[in-house]
């Protein structure tokens, strides 16, 4: 009976197995952002972000000899350094594409006309002749080089300090906090005081508010954005941070409610009912017993309003962007930076983990109180 009760089903197995997977799909793009975003762009180019940790060995593209020659003992010799500040090491090399790696490093190859070249597992080379080069073409080399890990600060320098960075990431990281703290903390304000009003409160067409609230959670925010706007710019609003902050707080206010709502109705009663007894008035009561005790639901609605407010761009592009740019925000950004970098991978990676970095530190700071927000009033 005990080993029976004990073997789990398969149903507990596919949930598992789902859990797992689902954690995989969104750990690994994240933590290849990561990675790449402190890449350089030819490692980017070359090799995925899992293999940073391990030497590569890839074929560099043609380099030409180029130097001062020095006559040395009666012959004209060229010595210089085919890279400039990497720590490749050349496995093999050679001057034709055709036979890219015809040579060891350290042989020296007779090429024309008495022409010597040798290249060093450094990329140091010697190219010699009994004669002048004068204004000749001089050889090309191709080498085929491993490369140590290698992990660099200066994307987010350029992206966050540098000042010939137009696009302005830093700039755009503080509009998107401008934005997003206030039309977290509004709505949640807003939302907790109806909550508490609809869960403890009697008052006449209060059962028609709450099948408002609900009614409301299932229309399709872009139904308002277009006569939301129209009313702003009627009352002087126009596009602006107010517009935005009010426009987040009316579209995440039913959800507020409705959550806050159902865990306020959950809490003992009798602590209410003698706050009461013993003269509290309901403002009291909701400062010092509703609000202490529905932390959780706070967090949890803030988690998701926050998350909300910065990976949006409807919304800001709607009552806020306008044509100068001062008041663009992440999301925007990144879209431009697709347009005028789409090559600069690293430059991508690094404005893309920038936005994802704080959403990710509000979400692990205040997770547990998610599952326990959006659980509130399901038991009793």
């Amino acid at each position: 009976m005990h080993a029976s009760s004990s073997k789990k089903s398969p149903l507990t197995w596919a949930v598992h197995i789902s859990v797992v997977a689902l954690v995989a799909l969104w750990l690994f793009p994240t933590v290849g952002l990561f990675v790449s975003s402190f890449r350089t762009a030819d490692q980017i180019a070359n090799t995925g972000w899992w293999m940073a940790l391990f030497t590569q060995e890839r074929q560099a593209p043609a380099i030409r000899i180029a130097g001062n020659e020095a006559e040395i003992d009666g012959e004209f010799v060229i010595e210089g350094s085919l890279f400039d500040t990497t720590d490749a090491t050349i496995s093999r090399w050679g001057t034709s594409s055709r036979a890219p790696e015809a040579y060891e490093p350290g042989e020296v190859v007779d090429l024309r006309d008495g022409q010597m070249l040798s290249v060093a597992v450094d990329g140091a080379f010697r190219l010699s002749a009994p004669q002048s080069f004068g204004d000749g073409r001089l050889p090309r080399v191709f080498t085929t080089a491993t490369t140590p890990p290698e992990f660099t600060l200066q994307n987010y320098r350029f992206v966050l300090f540098d000042p010939s960075n137009r696009e302005g990431m830093a700039k755009a990281f503080f509009n998107t906090l401008t934005v997003t703290i206030p039309a977290t903390v509004i709505p949640i304000v807003i939302a907790a005081f109806a909550a508490y009003a609809l869960a403890w409160m009697r008052f006449p067409g209060r059962s028609l508010l709450i099948a408002a609230v609900v009614g409301l959670l299932v229309v399709p925010l872009q139904l308002a954005l277009i006569p939301l706007l129209k009313l702003h710019n009627d009352i002087g609003i126009g596009k602006g941070y107010l517009g935005v902050w009010l426009a987040h707080t009316g579209f995440g206010l039913p959800l507020a409610i409705y959550l806050l709502r159902n865990y306020m109705v959950g809490l003992p009663r009798d602590i209410i009912e003698n706050a009461r007894v013993d003269g509290a008035t309901d403002f009291q009561i909701f400062v010092k017993i509703i609000l202490p005790l529905s932390f959780p639901a706070l967090a949890s609605f803030a988690i998701f309003q926050f998350l909300w407010t910065w990976n949006d761009l409807l919304v800001a592009l709607v009552f806020l962007i306008d044509a100068t740019g001062e008041t663009t925000v992440m999301t925007k950004q990144i879209v431009e930076l697709l347009g005028t970098r789409g090559g600069n991978w690293e430059i991508l990676a690094t404005s893309a983990f920038v936005s994802i970095a704080v959403p990710l530190a509000v979400f692990f700071a205040m997770q547990k109180y998610l599952v326990r927000g959006l659980l509130a009033g399901s038991v009793k």
